[in-house]
């Protein structure tokens, strides 16, 4: 029993013994007491007042006293108004650290014998990653990480949209306007080379359009009629027709856009177990649509297409097939759920993808849902919000967007630049100066994307994201450097805290006590982070924790104590916090430095 349980037990002692009421334990809890008054945890009364018949401080008095006299671990209490915050003894603080620096897996919650599929990325091949790609990218992987921590088996999906008109476009500009350019011979990555063209068909799109309302055609007809786009439109019919020349050029852009987007995925610390690709998927879901027509789920128009109804639940018809027998995203995306079902039989499924896909999703889930998928109930769809740079909103067809691969490089720069006016460097070599841009670099723009909460939309402003102070990654990094330096002159110095003697230790100070109640909320903090899918959860807590070490180190010393047990078991806490940083910052995504 932990010692929240034990104390949860004793309360609902306490209301059998003083008020001959049963409650169950399910409905009793705590919350951390406030700082500014004395106590651990903080039990809240009101709710049981019909149940003690008197007013809110007697009831918590007399709850207090009888948890004082008949629970170990509580030796004292407080009462303000109706909270009663509960003080516990000495040996409470030892055990509880005792028991979570003696933990083989700290951070690692037991199998659950579920598997999980988290779907993120799902890039266009025809432009580059950028900083909405950057979000998304970030929170699939902490996320599948988080779900692997709270005991899932985790397969990691990219879901490639790598057909259709938009790809068409690239091509037909690269027809036009390439002079058989590579990635070679032009210096740039693959995905940046496709991402040119795509801009290229944009700007000779919007000039032909003018030229076609110079002759007297509306704007609407003229968007229709510019033969570029005409031309794109047949290129995309001979690419389904199976075209010769049309596959080989779509298969080497692609080929180019792969390489370019494995070395951003290097760059970006991301990784995936399983690609599908939609040249492989877009056809697949007809069968699924004969399927609900056979259940009544869905139903038949005059015109020959397939709908189903989902006013009960909400929302309106959808149209799951054309009349003429085409599919729609939704007919490749119920194909794509069975498919993903079909290889790993997977109990959920995660889709990370852009809240203005919102409708789409709500739609796919009810469906599969209707037609009775075992995957259905654990379909979610991981909506976030998109993000702004101080100078606006990004558009890629127009070249304005903010490109993946400069946004880091920047950061890696931003970092050198702010750790060198610091002096954080001394004794570094340049590798390992290097080194240590990278990490803060990218570890500053994972953090600052990643601590807010997934579904608001934000703005990234890169230069606050690098400081070494305040609710960021360096500030985090930072405390993880000081700790690992304090740990090599522990070594140093031959201090022995590994096989700590815990009953030598005769009194904790607050600033350790506050310290072990955090440490002992990581893995609740992993649970609520896997729960909600959220890891800016996990990026609040490793900001309260390196600001708790912060202040610990500055209240008590360490290697100046006289005890060589104490300076031991604050060696020992200092150990545990940085384990739990590094754990916790991998999480998302992020590496720590040893030293700075």
């Amino acid at each position: 029993m932990t010692i929240q349980e034990n104390i949860l037990k004793g309360i609902q002692e306490a209301f059998q013994s003083l008020f001959d009421h049963s409650v169950d334990l399910e409905q009793l809890s705590l919350a951390p007491t406030r700082k500014e008054f004395e106590g651990t945890y903080t039990f809240v009364v009101f709710p049981y007042l019909k149940v003690s018949k008197t007013s809110p401080e007697n009831t918590a008095k007399q709850i207090g006293d009888y948890l004082v006299a008949n629970v170990d671990q509580v030796a004292d209490f407080n009462v303000v108004k109706g909270f009663l915050n509960l003080v516990l003894n000495q040996r409470s603080w030892l055990d509880i650290f005792s028991k979570i620096y003696q933990k083989p897996h700290w951070g690692q919650l037991p199998s659950n014998g579920q598997k999980v599929m988290v779907e993120y990325s799902s890039p266009n091949t025809n432009k580059p990653l950028h900083l909405g790609h950057l979000r998304n990218n970030f929170l699939g992987y902490s996320v599948a990480e988080i779900l692997k921590a709270n005991g899932y088996e985790v397969i990691k999906a990219n879901l490639v949209n790598d057909r259709g008109i938009h790809i068409c476009k690239s091509m037909v500009a690269y027809l036009h306007f390439g002079n058989g350019e590579t990635p070679e011979s032009s210096g740039l990555k693959g995905d940046h080379l496709a991402g040119k063209y795509y801009v290229i068909f944009d700007k000779e799109y919007k000039k032909q359009i003018e030229q076609l309302k110079d002759e007297g055609q509306t704007e609407e007809e003229a968007k229709k009629n510019a033969p570029i786009l005409l031309e794109a439109q047949e290129m995309l019919r001979k690419w389904e027709a199976g075209d010769k020349e049309v596959v080989a050029l779509w298969k080497q852009m692609n080929e180019w856009v792969y390489a370019g987007f494995d070395e951003t995925y290097r760059k970006m610390g991301v990784d995936f177990d399983k690609f599908y690709y939609e040249s492989d998927t877009y056809l697949l879901g007809k069968d699924i649509v004969e399927e609900g027509l056979k259940k009544g789920v869905f139903f038949k128009k005059e015109n020959g297409s397939v709908w189903v109804d989902l006013t009960a639940e909400g929302l309106d018809e959808k149209l799951v097939l054309r009349g003429d027998g085409t599919s729609v995203y939704i007919t490749q995306d119920m194909g794509t759920a069975d498919l993903k079902y079909k290889d790993f039989h997977i109990d959920k499924s995660v889709y990370v993808v852009g809240n203005e896909q919102d409708y789409h999703f709500d739609v796919l889930f009810k469906i599969m849902q209707k037609l009775g998928r075992p995957y259905g109930p654990g379909l979610y769809h991981l909506s976030y919000g998109m993000v702004d740079l101080p100078t606006g909103k990004m558009k890629s067809r127009e070249g304005t967007v903010v490109d993946a691969d400069d946004l880091i490089q920047e950061m890696v720069e931003t970092a050198e630049r702010h750790t060198k006016e610091l002096g954080k460097i001394e004794g570094f070599s340049e590798k390992q100066a290097a080194e240590l841009y990278e990490i803060l670099g990218l570890g500053a723009l994972k953090y600052f994307l990643l601590k807010v909460d997934p579904k608001k939309r934000m703005l990234f402003n890169p230069q606050e994201s690098i400081e070494f102070q305040g609710f960021t990654g360096p500030f985090v990094q930072y405390s993880h450097a000081r700790i690992a330096s304090i740990l090599r002159k522990a070594d140093q110095i031959g201090v022995e805290y590994k096989n700590l003697d815990f009953s030598s230790i005769k009194n904790v100070e607050d600033s350790e006590s506050s310290l072990i109640f955090l440490l002992n909320d990581f893995e609740k903090k992993i649970k609520i982070a896997g729960e909600e899918y959220s890891p800016s959860v996990i990026a609040q807590y490793l900001f309260d924790l390196a600001k708790e070490y912060n202040r610990f180190y500055a209240d008590l010393p360490i290697f100046s104590e006289e005890n060589p047990n104490v300076v031991a078991f604050r060696v020992a806490l200092s150990q545990l916090t940085a384990q739990t940083i590094k754990k916790g910052m991998s999480l998302l995504g992020i590496q720590v430095p040893e030293r700075m």
